[in-house]
Order: C-alpha cells, then sequence, then structure tokens
C-alpha cells in the first residue's frame, strides 16, 4: 500500500511519493524569525534615511507586518504581501525604493538597503532565531516513517534556509532544500517545485505541497502537484487567504499520513 496523506479525520487523502514543504510560516514561526529581521531592516533605514515612526509604522505595513493594536507587537503577517510571498531581493527592492523617492540616489538607496539586510542578517544569525511550530516534528517523523521523499521549497535563500533547518533540529528529514536562488522563477511560478521533483526523483503528479501563502498554493498548481494544502499557523479566516489551496488545515495536527 502506497502512503496517503489524509486533511482531518473525515477529510479527502491522496496517495503521494513526496512532499514538498515551504519553510516559513509553515515548519518554523514565521513572526520569530521575520518579525526581528524586518524590525532590524527598518531600524537601520531608518536611521540611515532619517524616518519618522509614522514612515517606519507605513513601510511595516506595506511589506506586510501587521502589529497588535493592544500592545504594539508583531503578532501577524499579511500571506499575500511582500513579505511571505517574496525574495529578500523583492523587499531590498521595496526599502530601496524608499530611500530613492527620499531623495537619495539609487545607488546611495541599494547601499543603504543592503547594509541593512547585512545588520538584520547578523541579528538572526546571532540569536539563531528559528523557532519549531507545533505538531511539525511528529509529522515528519511519520512521513519518514511511511517512506515519503521530502523537499524544502522556499523563497528565503537555499544557504539560509538549510541553516535554519539546522537550527531547528529538522534537516535530516529532508532529502532537498531549495531556495530561490537555485531556480531561475520562485513563486508563484512551477520551477522550485519542479527542480525539487527531479532531485527526489518524483513526478509532480505524486506529490503534495504544503504552505501558508496562496503563491505556495499557485506553484503547486502550475507544477502539476497532486494536491496543494494550505496551512496557517494562526488559526484564523484561510480559505479567503488561500483560495488555490485544495484543502485548508490550521496546523499538522490536521494533517495525518497512512501507509
Amino acid at each position: 500500500m502506497m502512503p496517503r496523506i489524509k486533511v482531518g479525520n473525515e477529510g479527502s487523502s491522496c496517495e503521494v511519493d513526496a512532499i514538498l514543504f515551504d519553510k516559513d510560516g509553515t515548519l518554523l514561526d514565521f513572526i520569530y524569525t521575520w518579525g526581528i529581521w524586518s524590525e532590524r531592516l527598518l531600524a537601520s533605514c531608518s536611521s540611515a534615511l532619517g524616518w519618522t515612526q509614522e514612515r517606519v509604522d507605513e513601510m511595516e505595513k506595506l511589506i506586510g507586518l501587521r502589529r497588535s493594536k493592544v500592545d504594539g507587537h508583531i503578532e501577524d503577517y499579511d500571506r499575500n504581501g511582500p513579505l511571505a510571498m517574496g525574495t529578500v531581493d523583492d523587499l531590498l527592492a521595496i526599502v530601496a525604493l524608499e530611500g530613492y523617492r527620499g531623495g537619495g540616489t539609487w545607488a546611495d538607496a541599494k547601499t543603504i538597503a543592503w547594509n541593512a539586510k547585512a545588520e538584520a542578517d547578523a541579528a538572526i544569525e546571532a540569536e539563531k532565531a528559528a523557532r519549531l511550530l507545533p505538531h511539525v516534528w511528529p509529522f515528519l517523523e511519520s512521513c519518514r516513517e511511511a517512506g515519503l521523499k521530502l523537499a524544502v521549497v522556499t523563497a528565503d535563500e537555499t544557504a539560509a534556509a538549510k541553516r535554519h533547518l539546522e537550527w531547528l533540529g529538522i534537516a535530516s528529514f529532508f532529502d532537498a532544500c531549495v531556495g530561490t536562488d537555485a531556480v531561475e522563477n520562485g513563486k508563484p511560478f512551477p520551477d522550485m517545485a519542479q527542480f525539487a521533483c527531479g532531485l527526489l526523483g518524483v513526478m509532480p503528479s505524486r506529490t503534495a505541497v504544503i504552505g501558508d501563502t496562496n503563491g505556495d498554493m499557485l506553484m503547486a498548481r502550475a507544477a502539476g502537484a497532486a494536491t496543494a494544502i494550505g496551512i496557517v499557523p494562526s488559526g484564523r479566516e484561510i480559505s479567503a487567504q488561500l483560495p488555490s489551496a485544495d484543502a485548508t488545515v490550521w496546523s499538522f495536527a490536521e494533517l495525518a499520513v497512512e501507509s
């Protein structure tokens, strides 16, 4: 009997040979890592460009961060925004454009953006800021026991993604890790999923994709994946955020692998 991935107690199931996982917001706590990174990035840009706090707040909203109205802490993110769906280069282009609009040269604006990235990267490295989301570990163990091949497909850069998996202690579960720098076109295009399937030696039509953005779902559909499963750990309304998903869940506790 071939392994099947099952959604919910009475939900649908699909026979697969492999599963492709998004990383940020799917395996690791998005806010814990990228909240710190984004705050440091924008703080550095603000210092260099003389932004007011109001401007910093506007930039947070622009890239897709959501702060609590109660205590001001970052509590969520826009799963269809640049921070969640875009690449690091996309984010740097956004902040560089703001610097250019403020009167600087494009060269100066790009330099400020890249220096800010370096500071943000250093902050993440120093703290090893990565935290595994609930129920991920037992699900990965069940995948391994069932003999499924696993890969990570992420908008992050490959080297950084591999470090995060090591920090989380789950790198050994994966047969491949594909970052956006490994392909010509990142999400929502099919390149990353197709490349990962090639590395695993499986057909996309025998592969499930699990992610937290509609970009993940669109990538899965474009690649011809067997199923696209959306996961939003916050437990908020998810069907409207991930309209291209075949199924949506709140956590890995709602998924099972049967063999």
